[in-house]
């Protein structure tokens, strides 16, 4: 992302604002989409990427505000008008065609030519490593077979914007690794955007060159995955991104936050004096030391192996943490915690529930 080419905006999204049966779906959403970057639009369910992406689609009008196609306004042009194409979950192949038929499909709309059909198909199915599949009934295929027809469909189309629509959240936990890795090589082969949604934070942070997270039809933070993952803007990114404990705190002073009367260093400032604030510590940067250790002690109330670590749990101060550690002390055992003070983050009380924590 570093190169002219890939710093222009291909797409832009200009104050846009949805409502479906009087329900607020978008509020006032504004977006840039650089060319060639892989961007997913995270969320919970409800939270507007879906509409988002449909809007971008031209499969849904916005009530107000505008789509730009590399600058021309499109807000009105019909979908079957864009150069883009859209994957959806269930991937909508046709039954009664085989491979080569459904990848052909939009290409005989086109009227080309047998040649360049064939040429296309050829190239599309090298290219999703389903080679030899030509023939073979689409209810025959596997439902990594059946995404890779879906994609290679809207590939031989050669659109500017590729969107997919949570296609991934079919597929068994395996299958969707290797799916995600698939769509990363695929992205750089063709050289197109990727426009992705996905409820998934794993799946964002595996494949995104920006991840945009929404609430409530609000962009809370847009970034590369790293940045969000570390620096989350608010409470709801931080709970939503990762596993975090988030505490309640207040800043006596500058760089020292105060936890349950406890005053810990911390690398923050610029907060008023005794404002009440959110601290978050993900549980990998939270440290399980022998008893009398550390900020806190607590008692260890369980223990859960989740393969590469251990997952902790340790109430302390009225409040159950959670670590993640390579060894495990014993369900009961009385231990001292401690992170340090890089690895705190400290943000401003939201000052609407847009950005509050998630609530069950």
């Amino acid at each position: 992302m570093e190169t002219n080419e890939k710093e222009r905006d291909i797409l832009e999204l200009r104050n846009i604002s949805k409502s479906f049966d009087g329900k607020k779906v978008l509020d006032d959403l504004s977006l840039s989409i650089g060319k060639n970057e892989f961007i997913t639009l995270l969320g919970p369910s409800g939270c507007g990427k879906s509409t988002t992406l449909r809007i971008i689609g031209g499969f849904v009008r916005p009530d107000s505000g505008s789509v730009l196609f590399e600058g021309k306004d499109i807000t009105g042009l019909a979908s079957e008008k864009r150069n883009v194409n859209t994957v959806f979950q269930k991937y909508s192949l046709f039954p009664h065609m085989n491979v080569e038929e459904n990848i052909a499909f939009g290409l005989k709309l086109k009227k080309k030519s047998k040649a360049y059909i064939r040429d296309k198909i050829k190239y599309a199915l090298k290219l999703v490593n389903l080679d030899g599949y030509e023939k073979r009934n689409t209810t025959a295929l596997s439902g990594g077979q059946q995404q890779r027809v879906a994609i290679a469909r809207a590939i031989v189309n050669e659109p500017e914007i590729l969107l997919l629509d949570e296609p991934l959240g079919a597929l068994d936990l395996k299958l969707r690794h290797d799916m995600q890795q698939e769509l990363i090589r695929i992205k750089k082969e063709v050289g197109i955007t990727f426009i992705y949604v996905t409820h998934d934070q794993e799946e964002a942070l595996t494949m995104s060159d920006k991840i945009v997270v929404m609430n409530k039809g609000i962009i809370q933070q847009m970034g590369t995955s790293k940045s969000i993952y570390d620096e989350p803007q608010n409470a709801f990114v931080a709970d939503f991104i990762g596993e975090s404990n988030i505490i309640n705190g207040v800043m006596p002073c500058d760089r020292v936050v105060e936890i349950f009367g406890v005053k810990i260093p911390c690398v923050d400032e610029g907060f008023a004096k005794g404002e009440q604030v959110d601290v978050v510590i993900r549980p990998e940067d939270l440290e399980i030391r022998p008893e009398g250790e550390g900020f806190f002690t607590g008692r260890v109330t369980s223990v859960l192996f989740k393969g590469a670590y251990y997952k902790i749990n340790v109430c302390a101060g009225d409040y159950e943490w959670v670590s993640q550690s390579v060894n495990a002390p014993e369900v009961g055992t009385r231990v001292g915690l401690y992170v340090l003070p890089d690895n705190i983050q400290i943000m401003h009380k939201p000052k609407s529930e847009d950005a509050e924590i998630i609530k069950e």
